[in-house]
């Protein structure tokens, strides 16, 4: 691990929410805010955390309401705004303990609407904006669930994570990670946060990476490409990463993707 790992808690919006802080082993040059997606927990990035730190970042990675090691029901979200509202909370605090520093965003799936809509809302505070496999346009398969009376029984397949089989392996064993069904009012609320960002202004000068897996299965790149369209900006730069399913920064190559994100970062920090 490079680094120091510690854990933060903060008074979140409806409980407490755990932030895993990581610090450089040096003075710190950045502060990079991490928000993971649905279902999962900061945890899983701590490869991310690794390169973070060792190219000079301060990350700060909450586990969502509900998730992790969070207070909240299971995956019971009932409005997107809520978990915007306690990544803001989590930015005041790294301001507060760095207040020279420049601050980026990272979001990924759940994470990047999230980080996306944090965009809309603060346009002001972020010296830039990463998002990999964004829900910003929807997800068909997903949300085409709220059809049923009953909601099925149907969790996120491992195998359409990654063409690595060992990030699925370890994602079906993490006691951390929901396996259980999707629950109404969550997609509601996704639905919801959608429909906002679609009706809320573009990121402006904000500069924005946005990498996707060309096969993401889960967020589909056709219904992800016109909202990212809509909202880019002057400074927008667009990874379509090749065979690549939905975890970007857990595919075969992530070495290599991380390698653009910090490129990128460097640049705007």
């Amino acid at each position: 691990m490079t680094g120091t790992e510690t854990d933060l808690e903060i008074d979140g919006t409806r409980g407490r929410v755990v932030v895993r802080r990581r610090d450089p082993d040096g003075a710190p040059r950045r502060v990079v805010l991490v928000a993971h997606g649905y279902g999962e927990h900061s945890g899983r990035y701590a490869h991310v955390l690794d390169r973070l730190a060792a190219d000079g970042a301060v990350a700060y990675a909450p586990d969502h309401l509900g998730h992790g090691r969070s207070e909240g029901e299971a995956v019971l979200v009932t409005d997107v705004e809520d978990l915007v509202d306690d990544l803001d909370q989590v930015r005041r605090t790294a301001r507060d303990e760095h207040p020279d520093l420049p601050i980026v965003l990272l979001g990924h799936s759940m994470g990047g609407l999230i980080a996306a809509r944090y965009a809309q809302r603060f346009p002001d505070v972020l010296a830039g904006l990463v998002l990999t496999g964004p829900v910003v346009g929807g997800s068909p398969g997903i949300f085409g669930l709220l059809e049923y009376d009953e909601i099925p029984d149907v969790p996120i397949d491992p195998a359409v994570l990654s063409r690595d089989p060992a990030v699925g392996e370890a994602y079906g064993n993490d006691p951390l990670v929901w396996h259980g069904p999707f629950k109404r009012p969550t997609l509601e609320a996704f639905v919801a946060a959608v429909d906002a960002i679609a009706n809320g202004p573009g990121f402006g000068e904000l500069p924005v990476l946005w990498v996707h897996g060309e096969d993401d299965q889960l967020v589909p790149l056709d219904s992800t490409r016109p909202v990212m369209d809509k909202l880019r900006g002057g400074d927008q730069t667009t990874r379509i990463e090749p065979g690549a399913r939905h975890e970007v920064l857990n595919e075969t190559n992530k070495d290599e993707i991380l390698d653009d994100v910090s490129a990128f970062i460097a640049r705007v920090t």
